[in-house]
């Protein structure tokens, strides 16, 4: 696709409205709920489906193509954007033990969605409280060194797949999307805050969680090519479906574009059960917990609900509070 529009995203632009239509309810009392059960409400949620089914022929084609896709990631991933050739440089000045704000600095200012990320970043509250500094920060040197290497580092991250919708998108896609980034940018932020309880890189959880779902993105546009009417499909068995193909697409992609092994790793073994991977373990948590939040903000569940907070611990029901809408 290429980097075609503007960027999506950001506390300036017009956010979609939270779909209303008849999303299913969970049942009472069934609880904890499975990452398929939050998955299927999520599901439901974004494509506000109807009572009506579509044919199982349907259903098998998206399937059939999305698995397709996921043999041939190449394909998969032209149809999602490539990040702009100036953020591996500057990944790599930020992976420098001592830091170079000036280099880094210049290495920014060749392009202009990223300075105006920074410097919107520098100049949110949150850090002129923290710090005690002058409530605008106008020097690019300045701004990166009240960032830290750290944040500027998932500054850049986030910047550089922020998903681009092109106008020539069909519905569902246009709709979803900005959503499924939301959430995405929620589940970095979650997993990067439970990785150090769980020895894992607080860095890497991040990436996993910001391109873990880029398949998902990947489904979508699939659905809107391959079955028009307003009505799109929905069953439980699809539904699992989807979030599998699409996560092992996300894996394929990360690959192409060359993430770190623990990364992909991370996204490939995310519904593992044995635990045995820590950066998997903050992503699945990073996943309900951003889903979770997703609904509850979109008034689709109640916060206190035991959907929602059984299975969480005090740790992850304080990281599950800080991913709220009002508190970005």
């Amino acid at each position: 696709m290429g980097w075609i529009g503007k960027l999506l995203g950001g506390d300036d632009e017009k956010q979609p409205e939270p779909v209303t239509a008849a999303t299913p309810q969970p049942e009472a009392g069934h609880a904890p709920a499975s990452i398929d059960e939050i998955n299927a409400f999520y599901y439901r949620w974004l494509t506000a489906v109807g009572s009506t089914q579509v044919p199982a022929q349907t259903e098998q084609q998206i399937l059939d193509e999305l698995t397709r896709l996921a043999r041939e990631p190449l394909a998969g991933a032209a149809l999602v954007p490539r990040m702009p050739a100036i953020i591996p440089q500057l990944m790599r000045i930020l992976q420098e033990e001592n830091m170079n704000a000036a280099e880094l600095s210049r290495q920014l200012a060749q392009d202009v969605l990223l300075v105006a990320e920074v410097y919107r970043e520098a100049n949110r509250p949150c850090y002129h409280s923290r710090y005690n500094v002058s409530p605008s920060i106008s020097n690019m040197e300045g701004a990166i060194m009240l960032l830290g290497q750290n944040n500027m580092r998932m500054l850049l991250a986030r910047v550089a797949f922020r998903p681009i919708v092109s106008m020539q998108s069909g519905g569902l896609t246009v709709r979803t999307t900005p959503l499924i980034w939301r959430q995405s940018e929620k589940c970095a932020l979650a997993a990067s805050l439970l990785a150090p309880s769980m020895q894992a890189n607080a860095f890497e959880a991040y990436l996993a969680g910001l391109i873990s779902n880029v398949g998902l993105v990947v489904a979508f546009r699939l659905i809107d090519q391959l079955h028009a009417p307003e009505t799109y499909p929905h069953s439980e068995d699809f539904i699992a479906q989807v979030f599998a193909q699409a996560r092992i697409l996300s894996v394929k992609i990360a690959e192409l574009w060359e993430f770190p092994e623990s990364v992909t790793h991370a996204i490939a073994h995310e519904a593992d059960q044995d635990g045995s991977d820590a950066q998997a373990q903050a992503l699945a948590l990073g996943e309900r917990l951003s889903k979770l939040r997703m609904l509850v903000d979109a008034a689709q569940l109640d916060a206190d609900e035991p959907f929602v907070v059984d299975g969480l611990d005090s740790d992850a029901l304080a990281v599950f509070d800080k991913l709220a809408d009002e508190q970005e």
